[in-house]
């Protein structure tokens, strides 16, 4: 497989290609109406925006079952990206705002197309803040595209339950996405419960990048991981898809090997008798 990645000077010599579409799936948990307010204020021309509560997350359910962001259904994600003009043909370049501090919006939306079995889709390396350095325009025009078939084939073996997380094998890596504090207990802004899975390794997915928001090197990236079988979860199975993304830019492809816990902390706890973990125990 290619880079997952596209660099910000390559993508401004890409923009208006037919069969290229762009999504910019720019958020922030504490405002959700920040990266639509910031999408018309600004973005690549021929943007599409995708919202990650409406657009890119299923229904949530009173329970709680399935996470505060759930997998949407693959036929209604595929027939909204057709609907947006993305098809089969299609070449998809994600960017989200990494200077927000929030940078894996668009990699959770990457993991998506890719689950879907959508290949041709990247990540653009910097995002937002770097497609203006590289000398990118900014718009505010609404772009309107003709639909287009987007076939869903969906990559089953790519995502676990929670009753497979509570037997995984010892040989398979449980990693905790979150940021430290929250993988320990110290806090819990958001879920009912502090704490993280029994057995998970934490691995902070803000880890993978650098200082100015693009992803480390395919180097760095194998050496943040164990070898082996790898589960990844976080707090709503958004911000683990940074881990992924990384994990793919060092030949580690999602798949059997690499699998998600969609659900992530925010299912996990919708169920009170499964058992919770404080404390440290970093890779």
């Amino acid at each position: 497989m290619p880079s997952p990645l596209i660099s910000a000077a390559e993508f401004v010599t890409r923009l208006g290609d037919s069969e290229l579409r762009v999504l910019d799936t720019r958020y922030a948990l504490a405002d959700p109406l920040s990266g639509r307010l910031a999408y018309l204020s600004g973005h690549v021309p021929g943007a599409i925006f995708a919202d990650l509560e409406t657009d890119l997350s299923g229904e949530v359910q009173p329970s709680g079952a399935g996470g505060r962001h759930p997998l949407p259904d693959a036929e209604a994600l595929a027939h909204w990206l057709g609907q947006q003009g993305i098809g089969d043909e299609s070449e998809v370049v994600i960017y989200d705002d990494p200077s927000t501090g929030q940078g894996f919006y668009a990699a959770h939306a990457w993991w998506l197309l890719r689950w879907l079995g959508h290949e041709q889709v990247r990540v653009l390396d910097g995002g937002w803040p770097a497609y203006l350095a590289a000398g990118g325009a900014a718009s505010q025009a609404d772009p309107v595209y003709p639909s287009a078939p987007f076939t869903a084939q969906v990559q089953a073996g790519w995502v676990i339950s929670a009753e497979a997380v509570a037997t995984l094998p010892p040989d398979t890596a449980l990693l905790d996405s979150r940021a430290p504090a929250r993988y320990r207990g110290d806090i819990e802004p958001i879920d009912k419960k502090a704490g993280h899975i029994p057995g998970a390794l934490n691995l902070d997915w803000s880890g993978g990048l650098n200082p100015d928001g693009t992803f480390k090197v395919a180097t760095e990236q194998a050496e943040r991981f164990p070898a082996g079988d790898v589960v990844l979860y976080c707090g709503s199975g958004v911000s683990a898809a940074a881990n992924l993304l990384a994990l793919a830019t060092a030949g580690r492809e999602p798949g059997p090997g690499v699998r998600l816990y969609a659900g992530s902390w925010s299912d996990w706890v919708s169920d009170d008798g499964r058992p919770v973990e404080t404390g440290e125990e970093s890779l």
